[in-house]
């Protein structure tokens, strides 16, 4: 059986398993052929406080025409930290072509958390993803880039499930067919919800938090959910590995020193079976 090849389009970190570094072994070891197209080179994890950047925007304005006269073609592009609207304007066109030939799009909508951009992230951005999110086939925003998206109030203490199920409704007006929201409390406990529009049904699936802090775990998540879902499971039980998946991974390593490179996922595959 062929698998379905993806185009994994977001920055390159050099130090740390965080964004592609942490999505390609995941990726791998789903069987899941995956090229790579990096929006910006980063030093290290924004979490060290000091870094230093690379806008890769005109190498990609380049690599495009370069395909298209290949003939290059994908079965799924997976989009994460886009880094102007220039970019944006760019890869949003290039996922709109594949999409017309078949391509299933992921859109990770990275902007921030716990109610704030991440350092390093300029307001900016905002518009950006919304244009990104215009042409998804899912997207997965945590619950404080779902209000930056939709210009609603981040409340710490969370949502009920109807407001959930709203502030779901509020993207999908946006363009995206179906939507995760990931880390929102609704009814009080940490949950991730979701709407799939091919039964036009949601679920709420919650989870017990571990309090420590990896970068990259929504990139670990994001390399899950596509392993599965490109390997032909349902979006409700594909979302449910990823959280189980990302779980297990943060407890074995919570006691790890230096939590600001990301969890050493090539030692730990494993625990995703």
């Amino acid at each position: 059986m062929n698998k379905k090849q993806l185009l994994l389009i977001s920055d390159l970190v050099g130090y740390g398993k965080v964004a592609t570094t942490a999505m390609l072994p995941i990726l791998s070891y789903f069987g899941i052929p995956t090229c790579s197209l990096p929006t910006m080179l980063i030093s290290n994890p924004f979490e060290y406080g000091d870094f230093h950047l690379l806008d890769t925007t005109d190498y990609i304005r380049g690599v495009f025409p370069v395909w298209k006269k290949m003939g290059f073609r994908f079965d799924a592009i997976a989009t994460g930290y886009v880094v102007s609207q220039r970019q944006a304007d760019l890869v949003s066109h290039f996922c709109q072509d594949m999409s017309a030939q078949g391509a299933m799009i992921f859109v990770d909508p990275v902007m921030g958390d716990e109610g704030q951009l991440y350092n390093g992230v300029e307001k900016d951005i905002i518009r950006n993803m919304r244009e990104m999110i215009s042409v998804a086939d899912i997207c997965y925003p945590n619950y404080t880039e779902a209000c930056l998206l939709t210009g609603r109030s981040y409340h710490a203490e969370g949502v009920t499930r109807d407001e959930a199920r709203s502030l779901a409704d509020h993207i999908r007006k946006i363009g995206s067919k179906s939507v995760l929201i990931t880390s929102i409390p609704v009814d009080g406990q940490p949950s991730v919800f979701g709407y799939n529009h091919e039964t036009d049904e949601d679920f709420c699936l919650p989870y017990n938090e571990i309090p420590v802090h990896f970068p990259g775990t929504g990139d670990i998540f994001s390399a899950i959910l596509i392993g599965h879902i490109l390997n032909g499971d349902k979006l409700q039980e594909s979302t449910q590995a990823a959280m189980d998946g990302v779980w297990r991974l943060i407890d074995k390593n919570k006691d790890q020193e230096d939590k600001n490179r990301g969890i050493p996922l090539e030692q730990n595959l494993a625990e995703l079976r």
